[in-house]
């Protein structure tokens, strides 16, 4: 990941709370601006809080340059759209993709696909070496406060479980895809997940530019590539496996799943469109 590319901060040191994505999706349908005034009134929340709001609609992918909202957001959280309350664990799992291939936040792309590749088992101090590495010039208080969200977004305290109302949640956290092993280290590993669904992983291919001209894809592609979707899921090569089979399995007359003769790879008659996938996904 160039340097130039690589962006922290922006959320006023708040992570992303459950239904805030709606809450912004709805505020800019209604012809709303965050750089207005009334902003405050109109969400109902602190000023900082309304730059958070829009600082995670962009890194989730549903906010554009122009600030106008993106066809995945338009589709998730219209009044009958996909998931607009986020109700099911598909959605997470969406989001997670796109929060992290998008990489305006750069933290979650950093950690998911370069980061835990050489340390499954990592610190704050591990992810500051990374981008003083790469050639980051950030203070250490900036990068503090982008990890602090990163773990509220993934990793489910007690508290939160219990105590604390739902809005005051990490988004991600039912995803259990990151863990605290305590003396402040973290580990994601590469896990089978049977609970991810196949059609995500399935539009996470389509969508993905490496891949969207090609009609056969190696295992290794998606496993080991810098930006696969093994590593973007925690996917272990067992768990791509099966759900590169499920995925052929879906979609008989159209995808194949080739596992024989040291050959690997998942091969398409034509391509599918990726909201077509979803469409069906959220269709059934």
């Amino acid at each position: 990941m160039s340097t130039k590319k690589l962006t922290f901060s922006g959320h006023e040191s708040f992570h992303c709370r459950l239904f805030w994505l709606k809450k912004g999706f709805d505020f800019i349908e209604a012809g709303k601006k965050f750089s207005e005034e009334s902003s405050v009134v109109d969400l109902g929340v602190g000023k900082n809080m309304v730059i958070a709001i829009r600082h995670w609609m962009k890194a989730f992918d549903l906010l554009d340059e122009k600030e106008k909202v993106t066809n995945l957001a338009e589709n998730l959280f219209e009044a009958k759209g996909w998931d607009p309350y986020l109700e099911n664990e598909g959605t997470l799992w969406l989001l997670h993709y796109h929060l992290t291939k998008k990489g305006y936040a750069s933290i979650f792309k950093l950690i998911f696909t370069e980061l835990r590749r050489n340390k499954p088992e990592f610190t704050r101090k591990h992810f500051y070496s990374l981008v003083s590495n790469i050639g980051g010039s950030f203070s250490e208080a900036t990068l503090s406060k982008d990890f602090a969200a990163f773990q509220n977004m993934y990793i489910a305290t007690s508290s939160s479980k219990s105590d604390v109302e739902d809005t005051y949640s990490g988004i991600l956290t039912e995803l259990g895809l990151v863990h605290s092993k305590g003396n402040e280290t973290y580990v994601i590993e590469g896990k089978r997940r049977p609970e991810v669904p196949a059609a995500i992983i399935l539009y996470a291919i389509t969508e993905d530019d490496h891949y969207k001209k090609s009609l056969s894809i190696s295992f290794d592609q998606l496993h080991n590539d810098s930006e696969s979707i093994g590593a973007i899921f925690a996917l272990s090569k067992e768990g791509l496996v099966e759900k590169l089979e499920e995925i052929a399995r879906l979609n008989p007359d159209n995808i194949t799943f080739k596992n024989e003769a040291g050959i690997r790879e998942l091969q398409f008659k034509k391509r599918h469109e990726p909201f077509t996938v979803l469409k069906k996904y959220y269709g059934r």
